[in-house]
């Protein structure tokens, strides 16, 4: 029998194998959500809009993650 014409069955019952064991010996964590804080100026009316507030560092152009199609450069667009 050759194994490399069977490479891709012998991968897949690895795979099928290392998946269901870790599955029997694993224990699920505790979840750790909470959950949110109301505040009653969120919520909307119908005189009043919500507004929705998203706090967060900008990323530096090196931490970005690249695109296919980044318009930056030069070149076909997609």
């Amino acid at each position: 029998m050759n194994i490399a014409k069977h490479m891709e069955a012998v991968f897949v019952v690895a795979l099928a194998a290392a998946a269901s064991s870790s599955f029997f010996t694993d224990t699920l964590p505790e979840a750790q959500a909470r959950p949110a804080a109301i505040v009653d100026s969120s919520i909307a009316t119908e005189t009043k809009m919500a507004v929705v507030v998203v706090k967060g560092k900008r990323l530096a152009p090196e931490q970005q993650p690249t695109v296919l199609a980044d318009r930056r450069v030069g070149g076909s667009r997609i």
